[in-house]
């Protein structure tokens, strides 16, 4: 017996031109030397989508990754974790962090937070997809990002970085799963 794939909300060439767009918009704000930053795991895809979008547009990033994890077993632990920190340095560079969605902005404050302590001279931030604010109670997003591709509806999404317990990351396409 197989699953059944999520029904699709944004097909693979949707997703492509969003990014592609994304990039030609970024090429006037990305310096050449600048550092483009992936936050593991879910932004591998757009990441590399999109630094190959700007090299097509005349812009060739560094690249490197930085692996944070706010949930245990699938289940918010209340913490922070830094798996793997960079690897490349950023002292006196411009940074772009690259995520696939932005929920809390809990991961995206921190991983800026990171790069200035270690020397950024500017941190931008994009994610491909923004979902609508989902706290309550008169709490705002930690942060809100610089640059994104696609304003999500307030689904349970999977696809192109976007996971359930690990499954369907790889689908080229955004897809829900309610």
């Amino acid at each position: 017996m197989t699953d059944a794939l999520p029904a699709v909300l944004l097909r693979e060439e949707e997703v492509q031109g969003r990014v592609t767009a994304l990039a030609n918009l970024l090429i006037d704000y990305v310096q050449p030397d600048c550092v483009g930053i992936c936050l593991l795991t879910g932004g591998l895809w757009f990441a590399a989508d999109l630094t190959r979008a700007l090299n097509r547009a005349g812009r060739d990033i560094a690249f490197d990754a930085l692996w944070l994890s706010s949930y245990a077993d699938g289940r918010d632990s209340g913490a922070m974790l830094i798996r793997a920190p960079l690897q490349r340095s950023v002292a006196g560079r411009q940074v772009l962090i690259m995520d696939d969605v932005l929920d809390t902005g809990a991961s995206l404050k921190i991983a800026c937070e990171i790069a200035l302590e270690a020397g950024a001279t500017q941190v931008l931030t994009a994610v491909f997809a923004r979902k609508p604010d989902p706290l309550k109670d008169g709490q705002v997003r930690e942060m809100e990002a610089d640059f994104t591709a696609w304003e999500a509806p307030a689904r349970y999404l999977v696809g192109y970085g976007l996971d359930d317990g690990g499954k369907y990351r790889a689908l080229p396409y955004i897809g829900a799963m309610d």
